[in-house]
Formats: C-alpha cells, sequence, structure tokens
C-alpha cells in the first residue's frame, strides 16, 4: 500500500528537478491525484515553483553565447538557435544528433 510518507517523497522529487519535462509534470499531477484520492487531502494552490510566462529562470555563465543570450528576448534567442541547428543537422548530423539527446535527458 502508498504511504503518505511515499508520495509526499515522490512529490518532492518532482517539485524539485531543476529543468523538469513532460514526464515530470505528468508524474508530479499523477502523484497529487492519488495523495487526493487515498487522503481526502486538498492541496492549496501554491505559486509555481518555476513559470517561463512568469519568472524565467537565469542560466549562470560567463561564456560570450550566455551573455549575449541574456540580453535579448527569448523569441529572438530561438529563432538564432533554431537556425544553427539547421546547419548543424546538414553538416554535422552525428554531432546534431547529440545535441538532441542530451536535451531529451
Amino acid at each position: 500500500m502508498i504511504t503518505m510518507e511515499d508520495l509526499e517523497e515522490a512529490i518532492a522529487e518532482c517539485q524539485g528537478q531543476r529543468n523538469p519535462n513532460a514526464s515530470t509534470c505528468i508524474k508530479l499531477a499523477a502523484y497529487l491525484t492519488i495523495k487526493q484520492a487515498l487522503f481526502g487531502e486538498e492541496e492549496e494552490p501554491q505559486k509555481p515553483s518555476y513559470s517561463y510566462a512568469v519568472e524565467p529562470k537565469t542560466y549562470e555563465s560567463d561564456t560570450e553565447f550566455a551573455q549575449l543570450a541574456s540580453k535579448i528576448d527569448y523569441e529572438a534567442m530561438m529563432a538564432v538557435m533554431d537556425e544553427l541547428m539547421e546547419v548543424l543537422k546538414a553538416t554535422q548530423p552525428r554531432l546534431y544528433a547529440g545535441v538532441l539527446r542530451k536535451m531529451r535527458e
């Protein structure tokens, strides 16, 4: 049987992830649903610990790229990165695949 402590530990692990992905969010939603179903506790609405729309996280680095990227908006940076990735895909397919693999982790 799942205990309250097990659920709270799993919830804390999901909430503590630095770069949550869709899988993490799905797990968190499932854990919260199970917690409410089994223990009948209503979760108080909390301010999200991360939200790109409200409070974007900053990436700390002293590289030239990171410094420039921090000065432009997200859409502009993504346009440059998308173009770069298309060039990489055409000229260095193995490197391109490695970057995508790293992003999926």
